[in-house]
């Protein structure tokens, strides 16, 4: 004889304590649940709308600095450790946790260029308008051993960049040209030229580590190679680079800062067109520096604004800026992915968040699949007009939106005159785009 019971485990339906949530079983068979693709957009649309509501990317400001700021410096083993240099050759250490100053050094007569962390020695490297390379110990708490640099090398000329090898005892320094230091040498062991007035920005590629590039001031990018004795190539744009720095995840990619109001995108592999075009500012940009990922980068412009863009796209998915905030001079982004540090001429420096709508502190496992799961339903309705408007709104202050529309109506009679050219001339002429001029030297 066979006899059918009902079952029921109570471990299905009972809660464990009694601050444990209601255990609600569920069939997530589609045929019973028709409506889910609507219930999904509403969940979509309510998401987005929240994302704008709880979008507050500043944090706070660090006030200190008695002149603008021209360098910010991460320490690579101390999240909560910032280094900024000023016009008046302050050198200071804040704890960004607690928002205070912990060191304040005179490090060099006139402006700080830019500095450079050494893993291998923890070492801090410093160039200023006095000719001078100074080394600072970043080892000790709070910073005790900013009182005087460990070392100093006098050079011969001008220095307005300098970078560190990511694992070997060498820095790279450029100015009138381009110069290769050992720690225990106080004469360059090796100097690249190329016919160049000088050079602004420096930077070791951090996965090819023997690469370096540089931006000169006759509007090219210059690459070279350590191991080699002459510089490896170089480009010429159309205007002047102010700033470089590499993907820390991708070898061969780096993106420059350009007076044009935009950003390149460059693979070293291939030279003759950049490999995407960053848009949307409306005056120079100055800086530019990658989120740990690779991902994103930030860039500071004159425009008084710092935009965050994704590297695979031409467009900024973020703009941020106060009333107060003047032209920026220099931005970075922090070690652990979550915040974004800016400069400018009003002497602070300001604290972001990385992603807008990001809550800050302890979140629950809850909070975090809810915010995943809000995340993919946007992604998945971010072609639908609702959501694709609300997902890319942003207010902009009036001088950049007045400036926008300028740029937009000229590059519109821009276009209408070489479409007139065209379709009115007799002889019709293939149009070939100008491309950038490649310069390889020759070994």
């Amino acid at each position: 004889m066979k006899v059918k019971l009902l079952v029921r485990n109570p471990d299905d339906y009972l809660r464990e304590t009694k601050r444990d949530i209601h255990k609600v079983p569920r069939n997530y068979d589609p045929a019973l649940h028709p409506l889910e693709t609507p219930r999904e957009y509403t969940r979509a649309l309510n998401a987005v709308k929240l994302e704008k509501v709880f979008a507050l990317p500043f944090i706070g400001s660090l006030d200190g600095h008695r002149d603008g700021l021209t360098c910010l410096g991460k320490h690579p083993d101390h999240l909560s450790w910032l280094y900024s240099g000023a016009c008046d050759g302050e050198l200071k250490l804040w704890d960004v946790a607690k928002r205070k100053i912990v060191y304040t050094v005179q490090a060099h007569d006139g402006f700080i260029r830019a500095m450079s962390f050494s893993q291998e020695t923890s070492s801090l490297y410093t160039v200023g308008d006095d000719k001078l390379i100074k080394q600072w110990k970043a080892e000790e708490l709070y910073g005790s051993d900013l009182k005087a640099p460990i070392n100093t090398i006098v050079a011969r000329g001008m220095l307005t960049g300098i970078t560190h090898h990511r694992s070997k005892p060498v820095m790279a320094t450029c100015g009138e040209a381009c110069n290769l230091w050992e720690h225990s040498r106080a004469q360059p062991i090796k100097t690249f030229q190329w016919g160049v007035d000088s050079l602004q920005s420096i930077k070791f590629n951090q996965v090819e580590e023997n690469i370096i590039a540089a931006c000169g001031s006759d509007r090219s990018i210059i690459l070279y190679d350590m191991r080699e004795s002459v510089p490896v190539r170089k480009v010429v744009l159309k205007m002047r680079s102010n700033a470089l720095c590499w993907n820390p995840m991708e070898a061969f990619i780096f993106t420059v800062a350009n007076e044009d109001y935009n950003l390149y995108t460059f693979d070293m592999r291939n030279f003759a067109n950049p490999i995407n075009m960053h848009k949307d500012h409306v005056s120079a940009v100055v800086d530019v520096d990658y989120s740990p990922t690779g991902k994103e980068f930030v860039s500071a412009s004159y425009d008084k604004t710092i935009r965050l863009y994704n590297s695979r796209q031409a467009h900024s998915r973020d703009i941020y800026h106060t009333s107060r905030m003047q032209r920026l001079t220099c931005a970075a982004w922090s070690l652990d992915d979550r915040y974004v540090y800016s400069g400018s001429d009003e002497m602070n420096i300001r604290i972001w968040k990385a992603r807008a709508a990001e809550k800050l502190g302890v979140v629950k496992p809850r909070e975090k699949t809810a915010v995943r799961v809000n995340a993919k339903l946007v992604e998945k309705f971010a072609h639908h007009p609702a959501i694709k408007r609300i997902h890319r709104h942003r207010h902009v202050p009036a001088h950049v939106y007045n400036s926008r529309n300028e740029l937009r109506n000229s590059m519109v009679a821009a276009r209408r005159k070489e479409f007139n050219v065209r379709t009115h001339t007799k002889r019709q002429l293939p149009i070939i785009p100008e491309k950038a001029k490649v310069i390889v030297s020759e070994q």
